[in-house]
C-alpha cells in the first residue's frame, strides 16, 4: 500500500496486510475521572468492573483458542486496582500499553499537566508489570500538539491515537529533523464504544447495536484493508465486548480475519517494530489556524 508520502509501505515477506486486536481496559477509571461521586453508584461501578472481572478472562480464553496475541491498553488506576488481571494478560503473551492514569480528559491541557498524567500512569504500570510499556494510546484518542514530544522524552516507541492514515507511519516529534516515533492510526468505525456503549445518565444514545451488525461492519473494513495491503486496528473494551454475545461475534471476526491470505495478526508493538525498520522520512504535523470571518456590515 502507498503511504502518505507516496512511498510503498513494505510488509514482511509473505505478508499482504496486517491486523491487530486491541483492548482498552478502562474499567471504572473512565467514569470516575469525569465524576468522582459516581463511586457511590454501585450498579454503574459494577457495569465497569465487569471488564476486568469477567470480560478480560473471557477474552483471554478466546484469544488463547484463536492463538492470537493482542495489545491491552491499561490506565494506571486499573492496573493498581486489578494487578492480578494485568499479570494474567502478560502471562497470556499479550502486550500492555499505556492509557493514562485515570483515563484523564486530555483535550486542551498544558504539557506540564499531561506529563504528570503520563508519569503517574507509567509508575503504576511499572510497579504492576515490572517493565515500561512501549506503546501509548491517549484516552479518548485525544492527542495534543505537545503530546508526541512528551512521549518521546519517556522512551515510547509508538503511539496509536491519531486517525489520519490507513497505514503505520513515522511521526516527527516536534518538526523537520526532530526525533521521531511510529504512529499506528485508529478509526472510530473500528471501536466497539460506538456500537455498544450505553448506561443511563452517563453515556451512549440508548441504542445498543446487534453484534451481528458490528461483525458485518468490522469484517467489511478488514477485507477492504486486506485488499489494499493496509493495517486493520480494532479497539474493544472488555466491559462491552467481553460480554457473551459480543465476545462470540468477536471470535468469529478473528477467525475470519486471520484466515485472509497473507494477513499478519500481531500485537501493535510488533507492527511498530516492523514499521520502524521500513518507514521513510517522518511526517511533520502542521497546526492549521484560521481567523474568524469578519461580521457583515450592517445596512
Amino acid at each position: 500500500m502507498t503511504s502518505h508520502n507516496g512511498a510503498a509501505f513494505r510488509w514482511p515477506d509473505g505478508v499482504r496486510a496486517a491486523a491487530s486486536f486491541t483492548f482498552d481496559v478502562d474499567a471504572e477509571s473512565c467514569v470516575l475521572v469525569h465524576d468522582p461521586a459516581a463511586s457511590g453508584r454501585m450498579s454503574l461501578m459494577g457495569h465497569q468492573s465487569y471488564g476486568p472481572r469477567v470480560g478480560v478472562p473471557r477474552l483471554l480464553r478466546l484469544l488463547e483458542r484463536q492463538e492470537v496475541r493482542a495489545t491491552f491498553f491499561v490506565p494506571g488506576f486499573t492496573a493498581e486496582c486489578y494487578p492480578d488481571i494485568v499479570r494474567a494478560i502478560i502471562d497470556g503473551g499479550h502486550e500492555i500499553g499505556h492509557h493514562g492514569y485515570l483515563h484523564e480528559r486530555m483535550q486542551g491541557i498544558d504539557a506540564v499537566t499531561e506529563a504528570g498524567y503520563l508519569d503517574r500512569g507509567l509508575d503504576a504500570l511499572e510497579r504492576v508489570c515490572g517493565e515500561r510499556p512501549e506503546g501509548y494510546r491517549a484516552p479518548w484518542w485525544e492527542m495534543n500538539w505537545h503530546t508526541p514530544r512528551l512521549l518521546a522524552e519517556r522512551g515510547f516507541g509508538y503511539d496509536s491515537s491519531l486517525l489520519d492514515d490507513d497505514m503505520p507511519y513515522r511521526m516527527a516529534v516536534v518538526g523537520p529533523g526532530s526525533a521521531s516515533m511510529i504512529e499506528i492510526p485508529v478509526d472510530w468505525a473500528l471501536d466497539d464504544w460506538e456500537q455498544y456503549a450505553f448506561y443511563p445518565g452517563w453515556t451512549g444514545s440508548g441504542v445498543i447495536e446487534s453484534p451481528e451488525k458490528a461483525l458485518e461492519m468490522w469484517l467489511l473494513e478488514a477485507r477492504a484493508r486486506h485488499a489494499e495491503g493496509g493495517c486493520f486496528v480494532l479497539t474493544n473494551h472488555p466491559f462491552l465486548s467481553g460480554r457473551p454475545a459480543k465476545a462470540h461475534a468477536l471470535e468469529r471476526l478473528i477467525e475470519q480475519v486471520k484466515h485472509l491470505d497473507g494477513m499478519w495478526v500481531a500485537p501493535l508493538r510488533e507492527i511498530a517494530a516492523h514499521a520502524e525498520r521500513v518507514c521513510g522520512p517522518a511526517r511533520v504535523h502542521e497546526r492549521l489556524r484560521a481567523e474568524a470571518s469578519p461580521a457583515p456590515e450592517s445596512r
